[in-house]
Order: C-alpha cells, then sequence, then structure tokens
C-alpha cells in the first residue's frame, strides 16, 4: 500500500515527535542518581521523613566529614548546641547533649568534633541498616565506623540503635547505643547498651 502524497508530511511530523518525545521522557527509575535525576530529584528522606538535600556521602557508605565541617563552619562561634539553622533550614543532622563517654568512651570521646557528631547525626538521619559509615579525623587521627541496627518496634519513638567504633593508634573504643531525634534533624543519645 502507498502512502498518498498528502500524507507523507504529516507520517513524517508523527515520526519525529514520536521519536523526540522518547528522547525528551524522564530517566528510568534505575538510571544513576547524577545528571538530570540530582538536579531534578535532589532530596534524601531522612528517618523520620524530612528531606535533606544532601546525604554527605552517608548512603555510600563515608561520611564526607569535611563538607560537613564546611557547613558547621557558618554556625556562629561554631557552636551547635541544639540548633545547626532553624528547623526548617537545618543542613545537616547533628548529636546534642552527649558527653564524650556516652557516644563512645571517655579517652576517644574527648577528641570527638562538632564534625564527628554530625557525621552521627546525619547518619542516624539518612544510614541504612546494617551498612557500614566510615569518617577520620584527620585532626586527632581518629577513624569512625557506625552501623545501624535494623529497625525494631520502636521507630514510632523516633529512636535508632547504632555501633559506633572509635579507632586510634592502638586504642579501639566500642559502643552500642540508642538515639532518638528531639526535634527535626537532632538527635540526644538517650542511653549506651553496651560498651
Amino acid at each position: 500500500m502507498a502512502i498518498s502524497k498528502h500524507f507523507a508530511p504529516y507520517a513524517l511530523v508523527l515520526l519525529i515527535v514520536a521519536w523526540s518525545g522518547t528522547a525528551l521522557a524522564d530517566p528510568p527509575d534505575h538510571a544513576p542518581a547524577h545528571g538530570w535525576r540530582k538536579q531534578h530529584d535532589p532530596f534524601y528522606v531522612g528517618y523520620t521523613g524530612r528531606y535533606w538535600n544532601s546525604d554527605y556521602g552517608i548512603l555510600s557508605g563515608h561520611c564526607n566529614r569535611e563538607a560537613v565541617a564546611t557547613v558547621l563552619g557558618g554556625v556562629v562561634g561554631g557552636v551547635i548546641g541544639s540548633r545547626v539553622a532553624d528547623d526548617d533550614n537545618r543542613t545537616v543532622a547533628t548529636v546534642i547533649g552527649a558527653v564524650a563517654g556516652a557516644l563512645i568512651g571517655k579517652k576517644i570521646g574527648e577528641k570527638m568534633d562538632d564534625a564527628d557528631r554530625s557525621c552521627i547525626g546525619h547518619a542516624l538521619e539518612v544510614g541504612q541498616p546494617g551498612k557500614v559509615v566510615t569518617w577520620t579525623n584527620r585532626d586527632t587521627g581518629i577513624e569512625y565506623q557506625m552501623v545501624l541496627k535494623a529497625d525494631g518496634s520502636d521507630r514510632s519513638a523516633n529512636c535508632r540503635e547504632y555501633t559506633l567504633l572509635g579507632i586510634a593508634g592502638d586504642s579501639v573504643s566500642y559502643r552500642q547505643g540508642a538515639a532518638c531525634q528531639v526535634e527535626p534533624g537532632v538527635w540526644s543519645i538517650s542511653k549506651p547498651l553496651q560498651t
């Protein structure tokens, strides 16, 4: 069957429109989170449903401590206290009110700074159960490894259990504990479970 001379231009236009529509469609869900998807879906969902602009490498297993420290550098006086920014504009989660021994033991815990506590807080916020998150404080030489336990029945209380390991030369501190979210992006160590 031959295409009529009048229909041929329309068929060509239809073919071009159909092809360009496919080329301009959204990428498939399995596509990596860069390029178009990274620019249009930049949020990471936290443990309690809050959206974050960055995971600071937590989902890949390594907290980008330098990026966290840069964000914290904008905090007046370098003191986090209970706020990194107001609730709606907070850019990184953190741990508050934890004495040195409650997080990981006194010897290593005393050397933790705000960036280390924020790596812990952001891991509590966006980390996946069973996945190790590591980072190194280059100033102190301490390497940290954190693993979140599988979600338990206590999720309604916005609490998570974790294991934290700190390695400083020959000195190793190990702590299992629980932390609860006290406000969006702010976690408090509720109790050490085991040393």
